[in-house]
């Protein structure tokens, strides 16, 4: 601390003529710690001004500077938080409140007292001490001696000196002499200021009248300026003496200079002899195994490894202004570019060799493969070559073309090698989706080792209806997009080819990943733009104003990126350039087997793409399989429309009734099929669509049949089918159709009650038609008791029409009733009953009717039907028991 106080005292307040007396090293409280000093000065000149002073180390080097001052008088208080503990804390009172925390609580309680004594002795006790200990704050000061105000460090600040016992004395016996000095000051003040006159006079008269002294003093003077002479001329020897000493000196300190100057550059000299030798001198290690390193072994390659990277470095270390004039420089450049050249071609020859060797090899295994339904695995290949990945990524630096070169060689062998294992692999796909090779052959029209499909399919006939005992067999065709009945395939066949269609994909999806992960690592391509841009200077183009524009390095490294995954997609189109062809040939061939099968191909691609798109929504498998699902989901929409087709194409027959379409049928089929192949799909709302396509053309084609039909009655072919809807669509619970539900509800419940109502008019049909004229001449006007004097509709008319329809009469049309509407529902929906008991109410509800158009039109005629409700429920119920 004391340095510190003397290098402030010497660089900061000396040159204000100001004084230090007290300093704490001090920093804010209850912020980030950033040390600073506060200093307690006071000036050397009069007036003296105390003030306290914040000095601050200068953050562009090791000086203080001034950062903040106050004046003493402004502090209003000091308080130390804290008089019986020890606490580095402690506020000043300017304008606003500073709160410091000190170092320590010793230079805390040194700053305190330092304030307290000047506040004393300058400020007459204004500023307020809080939370001082009173062992701090001193209570008086030794008059008889120099005041210390900081510890012993200021001496005496002015002139005035106290007064001696004796000179207060003679002041007192002075006054008392005089009685007028304290009533009239100016008097007593030119009284002494005469008698000091008359003293001055005193003694020069006495000066001059000793002569003898003043001859004295007048030898001694000239003494004195004889002595000056020579003092002066021993001066004027020692300047001479000095002024030879200082040329010396200066000439000492030119060839110093020069000294110094020499060996900075002797320093610099060495400096950029040893950056050439460090940075551009490849070992005989690295140079033997660029020309001669064995690039077969492990220890060879890494070894090359090595070597390639030193080179790399040694090439592209970045010389000072100068170094590229220098001859050494010239030939260790000339000597890495032939290196390069030597190392380069060594290692094209050789991954060429790789990739001949490798790719004759695993055509040599594909024999073992082709009686499975399974590809070849690369991992060895791709692992024996991954060793030179760092030596691929070396050429692509240093040889772009021969790095190009080596990727179409590349591409050019495994194309051949994967074209065929994927000719072989989908051959034998194929003949597992058809049976045994001999079956395929004969059945779907399989020629030649290729699988393709030659036999020309079977025209769909038109579908009639042959009555209920042959909608089983004619349903499946019905619905069957295509070319073979689908009967002849059962559930087991459909589950074969869904197992052989995920194989395929299952394959083909780590085959084409590990590929496209070996090409980026191995040809260093990069796939995913996650990578932090490396810093590099930008590139200048030429703009249409034919100025030159930067372009930033994120665009640079975002093209970059950009062309580098494209190189990646090129590179894996040509070498899997017939997946997509094969893949879209399978699906045609499943396709012609069943149509069917395309429910299967849409659920299954639809995952496969579904996992690729997470796994890297731009490689290649997704876009391939994304591709082929257009395909498939094509396929699809081809059989929805087929079997719209087929629902529009439905011919009945002139001779047998309608019961239940077979396209209803059908769609009931689909729809359970639909529900299995569907449960936890990704493309659940492909199918939701092809379900309200498929149910509107059932509603529309279901009205058609039903307007055509002549054999059975519109109102039984609507009710027994939207029965049959209802009944499918409550069961599967197929969320998306629950507004066509609704619908088949209401076309059922409003046909059933039209049938029924259309039926019961014909066993009571002159009643029928007696109370339907009554009811006309009361919607006329005449009123419903003078109904009974209209000639036609009089009381003995009545009579006569009751008595045509005695009980015997009623339960014999109602048995003939029966028998007919037996004859127009179909066995296969059981809604005789539910038909029969509707007639029921609606024959008691017109029973009701009739004997209340009795009561109000013939009032007191005593005429009553000639059966009652319980006649009729008997006979309802006798009916149906007899049946």
């Amino acid at each position: 601390m004391t340095a510190i106080k003397h290098a402030l005292q010497r660089d900061i307040f000396t040159p204000n003529d100001e004084r230090l007396l007290g300093i704490v090293n001090v920093c804010k409280a209850g912020k980030k710690k950033k040390n600073c000093f506060l200093c307690a000065t006071v000036t050397t000149e009069r007036p003296v001004q105390v003030k306290v002073v914040k000095v601050k180390k200068s953050d562009k080097g090791d000086f203080y500077k001034r950062q903040q001052t106050w004046e003493l008088r402004d502090l209003t208080e000091v308080d130390a938080k804290d008089a019986s503990k020890e606490n580095p804390e402690f506020d000043l009172h300017f304008e606003k409140v500073y709160r410091w925390l000190a170092s320590s609580t010793a230079e805390k309680n040194s700053f305190i007292s330092c304030l307290w004594k000047l506040n004393q002795r300058y400020l007459r006790k204004k500023v307020e001490f809080v939370n001082v200990s009173s062992q701090l704050l001193e209570e008086s000061v030794p008059s008889g001696e120099s005041q210390s105000v900081a510890g012993g460090d200021e001496d005496a600040l002015d002139d005035y000196q106290e007064l001696s016992t004796r000179e207060e004395q003679d002041i007192e016996s002075m006054m008392e002499m005089c009685e007028y000095a304290i009533s009239n000051a100016e008097a007593f003040a030119e009284q002494l200021s005469k008698e000091l006159q008359v003293l001055d006079g005193a003694n020069i008269q006495s000066i001059m009248a000793s002569e003898k002294q003043v001859n004295i003093l007048m030898q001694l003077l000239d003494e004195a300026l004889a002595e000056v002479d020579t003092i002066e001329g021993k001066l004027s020897s020692y300047e001479e003496m000095l002024q030879s000493v200082k040329e010396q000196m200066d000439q000492i300190s030119q060839s110093n200079r020069l000294i110094q100057i020499s060996n900075t550059n002797n320093g610099k000299l060495l400096n950029e002899i040893q950056f050439l030798v460090n940075y551009m001198d490849l070992s005989k290690g690295h140079i033997r195994a660029l020309q001669d390193g064995d690039l077969t072994s492990p220890k060879g390659i890494e070894a090359c490894i090595n070597a390639s990277e030193a080179l790399l470095q040694c090439m592209n270390v970045a010389l000072r202004p100068g170094h590229d004039k220098l001859m050494a420089v010239k030939q260790q450049q000339l000597l890495f570019a032939d290196l390069r050249d030597t190392f380069a071609r060594r290692l094209t020859n050789h991954l060429n060799n790789v990739f001949v060797h490798q790719g004759h090899d695993q055509s040599s295994t594909l024999s073992q493969h082709t009686a499975e339904l399974t590809l070849p695995k690369h991992n060895p290949l791709h692992r024996d070559l991954l060793r030179y990945a760092k030596l691929m990524e070396w050429l692509k630096n240093t040889h772009r073309e021969k790095y190009e070169g080596l990727s179409r060689t590349y591409v050019d062998y495994m194309s051949r090698l994967y074209e065929r294992e994927i000719k072989d692999f989908f051959e034998v796909a194929k003949i597992k989706m058809a049976g045994t090779t001999k079956e395929a052959k004969g059945k779907f029209g399989l020629h030649g080792s290729s699988g393709k499909l030659t036999g020309s399919t079977s025209s769909l006939n038109k579908l009639t209806v042959q009555g209920s005992n042959s909608r089983r067999s004619q349903s499946s065709s019905l619905l069957d997009m295509g070319n073979m009945s689908a009967s002849d395939l059962d559930v087991a066949d459909r589950t074969k080819f869904d197992k052989i269609f995920e194989q395929v994909l299952s394959e083909l999806e780590p085959l084409c990943l590990a590929e496209q992960d070996f090409i980026s690592k191995f040809f260093k391509l990069q796939q995913h733009p996650t990578v932090t841009p490396p810093l590099a200077q930008p590139e200048t183009e030429e703009s249409d104003g034919g100025m030159p524009s930067r372009v930033p390095p994120q665009a640079e490294h975002r093209h970059s990126l950009s062309s580098e995954k494209d190189m990646v997609r090129l590179m894996m189109n040509k070498i899997f350039q017939s997946i997509e062809t094969e893949l879209n040939s399978l699906i045609a061939l499943g396709d012609k087997i069943d149509s069917f099968n395309s429910l299967y191909m849409l659920v299954k691609m639809s995952h496969h793409v579904w996992t690729a798109e997470n796994v890297d929504p731009a490689s290649y498998l997704s876009t391939t399989l994304g591709n082929v699902l257009v395909t498939v989901k094509r396929n699809f929409d081809k059989c929805i429309s087929g079997q719209i087709r087929q629902m529009e194409e439905v011919k009945i027959s002139k001779k047998s009734k309608v019961g239940i379409l077979l396209f209803v049928t059908g769609f009931e089929e689909f729809a359970e099929l639909a529900e299995t192949i569907f449960r936890n799909a990704e493309r659940r709302g492909d199918l939701d669509k092809a379900y309200v396509k498929l149910i509107r053309a059932v509603f529309m084609n279901v009205e058609k049949v039903a307007n055509e039909s002549q054999k059975t009655p519109r109102d039984v072919v609507m009710m027994e089918n939207f029965h049959h809807i209802f009944s499918t669509l409550s069961r599967l619970k197929i969320s998306c159709l629950d507004a066509e539900k609704r619908e088949a509800k209401h076309k059922y419940t409003d046909h059933l009650q039209s049938y029924v109502i259309n039926s019961l008019g014909q066993p009571l049909e002159k009643l029928n038609h007696f109370f339907e004229g009554v009811e006309a001449r009361v919607a006329q006007g005449i009123r419903e008791e003078e109904v009974s004097y209209q000639l036609a509709f009089n009381k003995q008319e009545l009579r006569k029409v009751i008595k045509e329809y005695p009980g015997k009469e009623v339960k014999k049309g109602l048995d003939n009733l029966y028998k007919k509407v037996d004859k127009h529902l179909c066995e296969e929906e059981s809604l005789l009953q539910v038909v029969w008991h509707s007639m029921q109410d609606e024959f008691i509800r017109q029973y009701k009717h009739f004997e209340d158009l009795i009561g109000r039109c013939y009032p007191g005629s005593g005429i009553t039907m000639e059966f009652t409700i319980q006649d009729m429920l008997e006979y309802f119920s006798s009916i149906a028991q007899s049946h």
